[in-house]
């Protein structure tokens, strides 16, 4: 059904591997203070998924990390100032992802 579709949605989490940093002479003052990452979207088998993506850095990333992200409003959430044209926020540096075909 619709709602059993939206639920999955609703409960999907993004993944992505940083790939690189993203230097800015001048941004919007909601923004200072913050580093921005270039995060490229993967599956739960870490396989490239679209195009890659800019996320402001809320939980201290680095190149190459597996982070967790979230897009459009809700990226917003993760600062003080919520109100922000973020468009994309890494909330947490995954350790480990266990694909449900992996046994843990």
């Amino acid at each position: 059904s619709a709602f059993q579709s939206n639920q999955r949605s609703l409960s999907r989490m993004n993944f992505g591997t940083v790939i690189g940093r993203v230097v800015c002479a001048k941004k919007v003052h909601h923004l200072d203070g913050l580093t921005l990452l270039l995060v490229q979207p993967i599956n739960e088998r870490r396989q490239p998924v679209g195009d890659a993506l800019v996320a402001f850095d809320a939980a201290q990333a680095g190149e190459g990390d597996l982070v967790c992200y979230e897009t459009s409003k809700e990226a917003g959430w993760a600062l003080n100032e919520w109100f922000t044209p973020a468009d994309a926020a890494i909330l947490g540096v995954i350790d480990h992802l266990y694909p449900e075909s992996e046994s843990m």
